[in-house]
């Protein structure tokens, strides 16, 4: 069975910065689309950012551009988020999330389309 292992996650200041990992086994990770997706308390949980098969499409969500930042080794079998100037509304669960059904440049957004997920890693930032 497909496994996503998050790591990275912390108590940061605002303004700081963090590199999340999604260490992904058990599957041919070129052939996923990958995702990041968040969900603070009391929220459902949203899209970040997300990355094709090879890496050569991205897109984030208006609120993160500029500040995160996702991308993908394959033969690594990782993708990361980088997000800078983090700021307090950042905190929430992060979770990255695998698509097998996406192909070539295609990204996706939605969360319904994503077939496998991780546990999450916690990210907060105080002010």
């Amino acid at each position: 069975q497909v496994r996503l292992v998050e790591s990275g996650g912390g108590l940061v200041q605002a303004g700081g910065s963090l590199r999340l990992s999604c260490s992904a086994s058990r599957l041919t990770f070129s052939m996923y689309a990958m995702g990041w997706f968040r969900q603070a308390p009391g929220k459902e949980r949203e899209f970040v950012a997300a990355i094709s098969r090879s890496g050569s499409t991205t897109d984030c969500a208006d609120s993160v551009k500029g500040r995160f930042t996702i991308s993908r080794d394959n033969a690594k079998n990782t993708v990361y988020l980088q997000i800078n100037n983090l700021k307090p509304e950042d905190t929430a669960v992060y979770y990255c999330a695998a698509d097998l059904t996406s192909q070539g440049t295609l990204v996706v957004t939605t969360r319904l389309e994503y077939n496998y997920w991780g546990q999450g890693t916690q990210v907060t930032v105080s002010s």
